[in-house]
């Protein structure tokens, strides 16, 4: 939905052809490259990842996945083999995966999935620009038929991979350069807005201030103890007690990502603060007494602190268990595409879930879904200093194609 997204996907589209692919883009900017192999009426197996990134990112976040696929099915080509697919294969490099611009993540391949509403068309940036503004600015007219028109329909398609780099660092702790994707944890993002009162930093006293910073920062560090410590926070009845805290004690982790105050001066109180947070967790019912009882806990801070608090959900995604067979086949491929790089593999491919969200949770809505993953070095992710080795993205490539010949 920027210039640079535009020049992106023309690239992209440019590499689909290059590999012999059929391609087009559609109105929320997601570039599709298709082949037909020999049955066009077949369920279609999906493969993607996202176009976009975030601000002051690496390169391998998203375009790795698409990259890898594009090369596997231009080996295809190469050797005339493509024509032979048992079914068609459908890349997808989707728009607006991650949400920086509209605080709204997976919003191409949320329309793809048929579980984007037409009101997330009028969700605003910080400029107040609207999604349909951006992409009128492009040329592009979106309307709700639009969107109807963007689902695929569940009987055409046959699964859906993702080939992603980790974002952490199993991978590289246990020394394999792929792993397989058991499932995606949930996901909650909250924008929280304290409003005081505004005033001269040298004239009102301390007893007499109604300092919304003051409440935001005592309310993050609330959040990371209650993500520290959950058991100290949460109560439980029955089963779910056990359950819910054993998962939450592994999995859960909640980020303050983005703070502003208004009007930003050193010598003033601020009269507001507006503050993220990210929550996310495999066990969903865990998370949402997280959310539930941090909403609680910052509403008490504010009122003992005479400022208002307002707390908008502006995201949620359950957590997603990919599929146990295309997970399966992953593996395979994974071990077979490694074995043909170093001739043998002692080792077992390993199984990992998923902290960061993926294109794979909206598709979850749609097929069943399986993920790669690749090694990156010291897990850094959405850095600059994010980086994967030539080799492993050499063994990502050869674990798609081996994946993809099974279609054959």
């Amino acid at each position: 939905m920027s210039p640079a997204a535009v020049r992106a996907g023309n690239l992209i589209r440019e590499w689909m052809e290059d590999a012999g692919l059929r391609t087009w883009v559609d109105c929320l900017g997601n570039v599709h490259g298709r082949v037909e192999g020999r049955n066009a009426s077949a369920e279609a197996l999906l493969i993607g990842s996202h176009l976009d990134t975030v601000v002051d990112a690496g390169i391998f976040d998203g375009s790795l996945g698409i990259i890898s696929v594009i090369s596997a099915l231009k080996v295809l080509s190469i050797n005339g083999k493509v024509g032979e697919l048992k079914r068609p294969v459908e890349v997808i490099a989707f728009s607006d995966e991650e949400g920086v611009r509209f605080q709204s993540t997976f919003i191409g391949s949320a329309a793809i999935a048929g579980i984007l509403s037409a009101s997330a068309l009028q969700i605003t940036d910080k400029s107040g620009v609207t999604i349909q503004d951006a992409l009128k600015k492009n040329s592009i007219e979106v309307t709700e038929d639009h969107l109807q028109q963007l689902r695929y329909d569940p009987k055409s398609v046959w699964g859906y991979v993702e080939i992603h780099i980790e974002q952490g660092p199993v991978l590289e702790w246990v020394g394999f350069p792929l792993g397989v994707v058991k499932g995606i944890a949930g996901q909650t993002r909250l924008k929280v807005t304290m409003r005081g009162s505004q005033g001269h930093a040298g004239t009102v006293p301390m007893p007499m201030r109604h300092d919304p910073m003051a409440a935001a920062a005592e309310a993050i560090v609330l959040l990371e103890n209650l993500c520290k410590h959950p058991q100290d926070f949460l109560s439980f009845d029955g089963q779910c007690k056990s359950y819910s805290l054993e998962s939450l004690s592994t999995s859960l982790v909640c980020t303050v990502g983005e703070i502003s105050t208004w009007p930003s001066a050193s010598n003033v109180i601020p009269g507001q603060v507006t503050f993220t947070v990210d929550i996310r967790a495999i066990d969903d019912m865990g998370r949402e007494a997280v959310v539930y009882e941090l909403s609680n806990r910052l509403y008490q801070i504010c009122d003992r602190r005479s400022v208002s608090c307002t707390i908008d959900r502006k995201h949620d995604a359950n957590a997603v268990i990919c599929d146990s067979e295309l997970t399966s086949k992953l593996k395979f491929a994974a071990h077979l595409g490694l074995k043909r790089m170093t001739g043998s593999v002692q080792d077992q491919v390993p199984v990992l879930m998923s902290g960061a969200g993926h294109d794979a949770m909206a598709l979850s809505h749609l097929t069943k879904v399986g993920m790669l993953f690749v090694r990156c070095r010291g897990g850094i992710s959405h850095s600059p200093e994010e980086h994967v080795l030539d080799d492993d993205v050499w063994a990502s490539g050869l674990a798609v194609l081996e994946f993809i010949e099974t279609q054959l």
